[in-house]
């Protein structure tokens, strides 16, 4: 019964995170039709970037508290990409604050920010796939 509950807290967290990447994509695609200002966008996008990070942190402690080493060695990469920093001396992307999107370049960013959004959006959908499957 306790290994039905974690598959059904993952599959719930893994629809959060989906859920969040989702909101962000939405935001930029609006930035990019003009139907909202850069200042709101890149606001909405950072204020659920935290979240983001937190849910999938949760997500891989789960696996890892619970024995499934399968798909714990399966989200390892993703959340390696949020908490690596670009900087080689700085591990956290958080505390450097990389993670933001900026207000004065998310125009000239708007490909790379949407594009490194689909990745994780496939990614995920992935990831939902084989904790259907399993």
């Amino acid at each position: 019964m306790g290994d039905l509950f974690a598959w059904l807290i993952s599959f719930f967290l893994l629809i959060g995170v989906l859920g969040i990447i989702l909101y962000q994509l939405m935001c930029l695609a609006d930035l990019e039709y003009d139907y909202i200002n850069p200042y709101d966008s890149a606001s909405r996008i950072n204020k659920a970037v935290l979240p983001e990070f937190v849910t999938q942190g949760v997500f891989c402690f789960l696996h890892l508290i619970t024995g499934h080493w399968i798909m714990l060695l399966m989200c390892l990469p993703y959340t390696y990409y949020n908490v690596k920093s670009v900087e080689p001396r700085v591990f956290f992307r958080y505390t450097q604050r990389q993670h933001l999107v900026d207000v004065t370049e998310i125009f000239n960013q708007l490909p790379w920010e949407k594009k490194l959004r689909l990745y994780k959006l496939g990614y995920l959908i992935i990831l939902l796939a084989l904790s259907i499957f399993w």
